[in-house]
C-alpha cells in the first residue's frame, strides 16, 4: 500500500534540489523545465527516454548522502518512508526510534511485521541512476535523489530479502518475484527516469517495452525534478 509523502518532507526535498546544468547524457528529447509536470502514455513516456550506453567508472555509493533530515524533524529519510507507507502505524520513540507496526511489501507480495525485515529500496538503483546520467550530476542534486520524497514512486520499503535480491539490477535482469506487481514496477520505473532525466541502454529498453506490451499503457503523471 502506498501513501503520500507528508507535505513537509516533500517541501524539504524541494529545498535540497539545486537544478544541474544540462548534460548531453542526460538530455531529454523535450525542453525541461525543474517543477513542470508532464502527463503522457507510459509507452510514450519510454519512446521519450534517451537510448545511450552506460558506464559505471567512478561510481561510488557514498557520492550519493542518504539518510538525510530534510525537513529537521528528527526523522529521516527512511523513517519517512516507513511512517508513510505502514498499513499499520508503528510506535515512535525518542530520535524518531520505531517499533512495532506492520508494512506491506509488493515486491514479493508479504506483510511484514516490524521495520527490521525491511529495506527502502531506491526504485531506480543509486548505481543505476550514476550510469544514466547521475555521474554529472552536483553533489547536491545526487542527494535531493537518493532522499526524493516529492514522489512517492521513487523510494519504497520492501522486504530486506527481496530489495538484496535486485540489488543494482534493472529490469533487463530483475523484476518482482510477485508477478501482478510487475506492471507498476516497470511504469514506475519509466516515471522516475522521466522525472530525473535520466538515459536506458539498448537493452533496458527492450526489457521495459517487452514487459509493458503485457500492461495498460498507463498514463504517468511526473514532475520534473531537473
Amino acid at each position: 500500500m502506498r501513501f503520500a509523502r507528508t507535505a513537509a518532507a516533500a517541501a524539504a526535498f524541494t529545498a535540497l534540489l539545486v537544478p544541474a546544468a544540462a548534460h548531453t547524457a542526460a538530455a531529454a528529447p523535450h525542453s525541461r523545465t525543474p517543477g513542470q509536470t508532464v502527463t503522457l502514455p507510459v509507452r510514450d513516456a519510454l519512446a521519450e527516454l534517451p537510448v545511450r550506453q552506460e558506464d559505471r567508472t567512478g561510481y561510488e555509493r557514498s557520492k550519493f548522502k542518504h539518510w538525510v533530515d530534510a525537513d529537521h524533524d528528527g526523522c529521516n529519510t527512511r523513517a519517512e518512508v516507513l511512517k508513510a507507507e505502514a498499513v499499520v502505524a508503528p510506535v515512535q520513540g525518542e530520535r524518531c526510534t520505531l517499533t512495532q507496526g506492520e508494512w506491506y511489501s509488493p515486491y514479493d507480495d508479504r506483510y511484514i511485521t516490524g521495520p527490521r525485515g525491511l529495506d527502502i529500496d531506491h526504485l531506480v538503483p543509486l548505481a543505476e541512476a550514476w550510469d544514466s546520467g547521475a555521474y554529472a550530476w552536483t553533489a547536491s542534486v545526487r542527494e535531493a535523489y537518493a532522499n526524493d520524497l516529492g514522489d512517492e514512486r521513487a523510494l519504497i520499503a520492501v522486504s530486506a530479502t527481496s530489495n538484496r535480491s535486485k540489488a543494482d539490477q534493472d529490469p533487463t535482469t530483475w523484476l518482482p518475484p510477485a508477478a501482478g506487481y510487475r506492471c507498476t514496477y516497470v511504469t514506475d520505473w519509466v516515471a522516475d527516469k522521466t522525472r530525473w532525466g535520466l538515459t536506458i541502454d539498448a537493452a533496458e529498453h527492450d526489457a521495459l517495452a517487452d514487459q509493458l506490451s503485457q500492461c495498460p499503457n498507463t498514463p504517468i503523471t511526473v514532475t520534473l525534478a531537473r
